[in-house]
């Protein structure tokens, strides 16, 4: 369900954080995906882990909680958070075009994940494309997308 306004904006029309400092602390958790499509000679090399810049699905799961961590710094009215978990993987799509990205984040906080495994996802996908561009300029990432969340005021949702 969609708010009246914006929580980011003030009465004033003024981008603003939002004050959290009511909010109860509680157990928040947000799980959100992305793929790479690419040629089927790319993905072999990228699941062989055996490219010119080493394992790739290792180096882009590194990749996505490093960016989880850093969410605040990127996005301008992102609360800093104290990250509780991160988790990234980088699995071959079901229908074997590509690589999928499953990125999940927790925290204890006043303030919800999405943002954080939305960057977790992303970041992992972005790295994938540069560690395989060499071989492959092609590639596309599509379907990035928060698919759950959970705690907070506004409870529970799940994609459908």
């Amino acid at each position: 369900m969609a708010e009246d306004r914006l929580s980011h904006i003030d009465e004033q029309g003024r981008a603003r954080m939002v004050d959290v400092s009511a909010k109860a602390v509680t157990a928040r958790e947000a799980t959100a995906t992305g793929r790479i499509v690419m040629a089927p000679g790319t993905l072999a090399l990228a699941l062989s882990g055996q490219g010119k810049k080493g394992d790739v699905r290792a180096v882009a799961e590194i990749a996505g909680v490093m960016a989880a961590k850093r969410t605040s710094d990127l996005i301008p009215l992102c609360h800093p958070l104290m990250l509780s978990s991160v988790k990234v993987s980088v699995e071959p799509s079901v229908d074997g075009t590509g690589l999928q990205v499953v990125a999940t984040a927790r925290v204890n906080g006043q303030t919800g994940v999405e943002m954080e495994a939305l960057t977790a996802a992303t970041i992992a996908l972005l790295t994938l494309y540069d560690m395989l561009k060499a071989v492959d300029r092609g590639m596309t990432i599509e379907a990035v997308g928060l698919v759950a969340k959970s705690g907070g005021v506004s409870g529970d949702w799940t994609r459908a």
